[in-house]
């Protein structure tokens, strides 16, 4: 207060001397209140997590709203297939190449001018056809000159033996010396030894005379020509004249893994026909059909493979030497046993499953299965179905176990169910 003014009372805030007060201080039950949500969101993520992993384990249940909707809209409309009885066969394959059984280039064994080619490039030639001539008048000449002279020897043979002939009979009446006698016998033996060159070289004659017409040593096709006519050939040419490739019937070399063999090998020892079919490199079309006929006798260490020889008649011409192809070879063929359709399996993580269709409600379940050979667009169930049974094999993203369907059996218009 002033007391130098009297009559004034001085004016005071009554809260200048306390400081002011802060916030509230956290009350327990608030602090509560923040435990409990941290809680409740953790347990929510639990849950989330659980159903969203339990969906994926159980078959059907990624489409349950779907399936719920359509449950409750009445049948859904699927269409089904019948595992029926059949036979399947259980197939090895490997990748091969066409390659002649016998394949040969054509040489000439005698050196002169070609002065005929008598085939088309690319025709069939049979064993002992003509191929080409080579000029002959020069093998002519040699036969001739060897002829002359073995007509020469054997005069002097006929001579010498009647020389022979007379010393034989004078020398018991000491009229010839017995050297002289000995020295007509040697050279009676000497002349017929000449007689067998002349014929030695009268045969070789003939021989080149009859190598100047080349003929084909196997029956097959001709390939490009090599040598034109008016060259000179040599008998040591490496060219040669012409290729020909056997082509029926043709092989196919392929390889197979040696973990294979085990399979195939005592079939083999059985003398059992093992069948091959030729595919194209895409396995989209067969291109022929054939048996196999051997096994090498080693397995290629650094692959791991082994060739095997398939033969095919290959009359229609199909297989074209050097042909790139795939080889089936069938190992067994299994009779009898329970099929379905490929497109109705499905499979998750932990089972191969079908939806099979119950009778007489119509409604869906899921049905495990066990799974043997599959070829093409069969599948072998070795357990889980029986011949007869309905599984589904379209729309299958609309059901859930339990669903009621509507199905119409593949290759059969008329709907069943509700």
């Amino acid at each position: 207060m002033d007391f130098d003014k009297p009559g004034t009372v001085a004016q005071q805030d009554p809260l200048s001397n306390y400081p002011l007060p802060g916030p509230p201080p956290e009350t327990p039950a608030k602090r509560r209140w923040w435990l409990w949500l941290i809680i409740l969101v953790l347990v929510a993520l639990g849950v989330y997590y659980y159903r969203s992993h339990s969906n994926q384990a159980k078959p059907g249940s990624d489409s349950a709203a779907s399936g719920a909707k359509g449950g409750r809209g009445g049948a859904i409309p699927v269409v089904a297939v019948r595992a029926h009885k059949g036979d399947i066969g259980v197939y090895f394959t490997g990748l091969g190449s066409v390659i002649p059984i016998y394949t040969v280039t054509v040489k000439s064994q005698i050196s002169g001018y070609l002065m005929k080619v008598l085939y088309k490039e690319g025709e069939l030639v049979h064993q002992g056809d003509l191929l080409a001539e080579i000029d002959p008048r020069p093998y002519q000449v040699m036969l001739e000159t060897a002829q002359a002279g073995l007509a020469k020897d054997q005069a002097n043979l006929e001579n010498a033996r009647v020389d022979l002939a007379r010393y034989q009979t004078l020398a018991p009446l000491k009229a010839i010396p017995e050297q002289q006698l000995a020295t007509q016998q040697a050279t009676v033996k000497q002349i017929e030894g000449t007689v067998k060159a002349d014929n030695a070289q009268i045969h070789s004659a003939q021989l080149d005379l009859t190598y100047c017409h080349i003929t084909a040593p196997i029956t097959g096709r001709v390939g490009l020509r090599l040598v034109d006519p008016g060259n000179y050939v040599t008998a040591n040419d490496q060219t040669g004249l012409v290729v020909i490739t056997q082509v029926e019937p043709i092989s196919v070399i392929f390889t197979l893994p040696e973990d294979q063999l085990p399979a195939l090998l005592p079939k083999l020892r059985a003398g059992v026909r093992l069948r091959v079919d030729a595919y194209d490199p895409k396995m989209k079309a067969k291109i022929a059909q054939g048996w196999l006929a051997t096994v090498d006798n080693q397995i290629d260490p650094t692959t791991g493979m082994v060739k095997l020889r398939a033969n095919f008649a290959n009359h229609d011409g199909h297989l074209f030497p050097n042909q790139f192809v795939n080889a089936r070879l069938m190992v067994e063929q299994k009779e009898g046993v329970t099929l379905v359709s490929t497109a109705a399996i499905q499979r998750n993580s932990q089972i191969t499953y079908v939806y099979f269709v119950k009778q007489p409600d119509s409604s869906v379940t899921v049905r495990e299965i066990k799974l043997g050979t599959t070829e093409g667009d069969d599948a072998e169930v070795t357990s889980g179905l029986n011949p007869g049974d309905a599984v589904v094999m379209t729309g299958v993203d609309k059901l859930q176990e339990g669903s009621k369907v509507r199905m119409q059996i593949s290759g059969d218009k008329t709907p069943r169910g509700n």
